[in-house]
Order: C-alpha cells, then sequence, then structure tokens
C-alpha cells in the first residue's frame, strides 16, 4: 500500500502500510499523536494519545491513562483524505512517521497551505 503526501502541485508517495503523525497542540503546546493504517479506500485511525488535557484537546470517556500519555482508539469513519491544515501559530508543521523514520511536513518552509494525507496506487 502507499501513501500520497499531496501539497499544492507536489506529491510525493511513501510505500507505507501504516503511518505516525505528530504535531503540537496550538493553544496547548502539548504533543499530540495518531496512528492510521492505510488501506486501498481509505485511512483508518487506530490510536491516539496526549500527554495532557486542556483546550480543544477533549478524550473520550474511554479513555486510558498508561503513566505518561491518555490513548483511545478514535471514532472516526475511514476517511479518504485527511487534510492538514498550516498553521502560523506551530512553525514547525506536523511530522509524518514511519518504518522508524519521520519526515516534517506542512511547516512553514511549506508553500501549500494545506497537505493532504490519501492512499495510492
Amino acid at each position: 500500500m502507499s501513501l500520497c503526501v499531496v501539497a499544492g502541485a507536489k506529491t510525493v508517495k511513501l510505500a507505507v502500510a501504516a503511518f505516525t503523525l505528530v504535531w503540537t497542540h496550538s493553544v496547548e503546546r502539548t504533543p499530540w499523536e495518531e496512528d492510521w493504517i492505510v488501506t486501498p479506500e481509505a485511512l483508518i485511525a487506530r490510536e491516539a494519545r496526549i500527554t495532557s488535557i486542556g483546550a480543544g484537546m477533549e478524550m473520550p470517556d474511554d479513555a486510558v491513562f498508561d503513566g505518561h500519555m491518555w490513548r483511545w482508539t478514535p471514532k472516526l469513519p475511514p476517511l479518504p483524505r485527511l487534510d492538514l491544515r498550516r498553521s502560523d501559530v506551530i512553525p514547525e508543521g506536523w511530522k509524518l512517521c514511519f518504518a522508524s523514520e519521520c519526515r516534517i511536513i506542512g511547516g512553514h518552509e511549506e508553500t501549500a497551505d494545506v497537505v493532504s494525507l490519501q492512499p495510492c496506487e
């Protein structure tokens, strides 16, 4: 399976079946992490994690604290595309991690305001 990272007219194809998306919450300035699976038709959220709660960081009642992070399974339908909007408040953008490697996407060096993640062949 492959994941396409689309930023404006530029598309990067990555041969991955799963990935982790990491970013800093713009208000609370704490990390947020999500694990995703790539299928031929959609992206499926497997787990979300945060280190603390705060404004805009509410979690479901079934979230579990493991001593370091709150963890839960997001109740999202399979998504054909995940759009990430660049924020001037958080200049570093998102970290896209897979196979023991991380890449920064959507930071201030990026010219596109939206970076889309979607399954591709």
